[in-house]
């Protein structure tokens, strides 16, 4: 009876330990015959996404490089360019690593925009391919080859 004690307080302070920190309780070591070789698998080596958005906050990108990031990688594998225009209506503009730039007018997953930092009227942001151009009027984005995109309240263009 005192064993099954000892192991009834074990396993409750255990699962105190648990709620405590959010962790779980160490493991504890397996019997000499049950152990397997452990692998690690191949990590690759993933990019960070940038975002930035108009001063106006209706319009807002994020720009995924080459390879992806850990949680989102471009059907062509990238660098991508992504623009949510969120008034009158929803819209997103895309530009894949090559190829026509894209609208959706049925986007799903409705997202924008990010807090910042904010491209100001007049700046000029840059990553990989792509450039984009904030003004009063709207903002264009091109990509080196030619195929580009415009956003604006009252105008949408996509080549």
């Amino acid at each position: 009876m005192k064993f099954f004690a000892t192991c009834l307080l074990t396993v409750l302070s255990m699962t105190n330990q648990v709620l405590a920190d959010g962790a779980p309780p160490p493991r504890l070591p397996m019997a000499e015959g049950d152990k397997k070789p452990v692998t690690v698998p191949e990590t690759k080596s993933f990019g960070r996404q940038e975002a930035f958005v108009l001063p106006s906050g209706n319009i807002g990108c994020i720009y995924t490089p080459e390879g992806g990031t850990k949680v989102y990688q471009p059907a062509d594998g990238g660098p991508e360019l992504s623009c949510d225009r969120i008034e009158p209506r929803y819209v997103r503009a895309t530009l894949p690593r090559k190829g026509d730039a894209t609208l959706v007018k049925d986007v799903g997953d409705q997202s924008c925009c990010p807090a910042g930092p904010v491209l100001d009227y007049g700046q000029t942001w840059t990553a990989g391919p792509f450039s984009c151009l904030s003004t009063r009027t709207g903002l264009s984005c091109e990509r080196n080859d030619g195929h580009s995109f415009f956003l604006s309240r009252k105008r949408l263009a996509a080549n």
